[in-house]
């Protein structure tokens, strides 16, 4: 399985890839996913506009835009785009450090891709929810 992380003209925040990497195969494994590939890509606000725009019809900012590229639904090969503009501004309104809003993100679109939705309340309560958990897994033990 592959995991990749790359960046598109913006500054690559992440540390330590190859825990993040084996914390992520944990989560899918954890939420029953199978896992074959999975893709972030880092961009800028207008970056993931664009895409907003041509593959989803949005033309609105947004912090993640999420895309399930294979056949096989119990086997996740996903595509995440984050927009860094939008980690850093919503990592300044909640006050918390850029590192845990960018993994709040990855965590979501890794959820997503398990099966996780957050279009209603109790839906997007359950999303935080897990959320959280994971990003107490992952920097818990500092």
């Amino acid at each position: 399985m592959a995991i990749q992380f790359t960046s598109h003209e913006v500054k690559d925040y992440l540390k330590n890839k190859r825990k993040l990497k084996s914390f992520l195969v944990d989560l899918f494994a954890t939420e029953g996913q199978g896992l074959k590939s999975l893709h972030f890509v880092f961009c800028s606000d207008a970056y993931l506009l664009e895409i907003n725009k041509q593959f989803l019809q949005h033309d609105t900012y947004t912090d993640i835009v999420t895309f399930e590229m294979g056949e096989d639904p119990a086997v996740t090969e996903g595509e995440i785009y984050i927009s860094i503009d939008r980690v850093i501004e919503n990592a300044t309104k909640f006050k918390v450090p850029i590192t845990q809003e960018q993994h709040r993100v990855i965590f979501h679109g890794a959820l997503h891709l398990c099966g996780f939705k957050d279009k209603s309340k109790k839906d997007a309560m359950l999303m935080r929810s897990k959320e959280d958990e994971y990003l107490e897994k992952y920097f818990g033990g500092r």
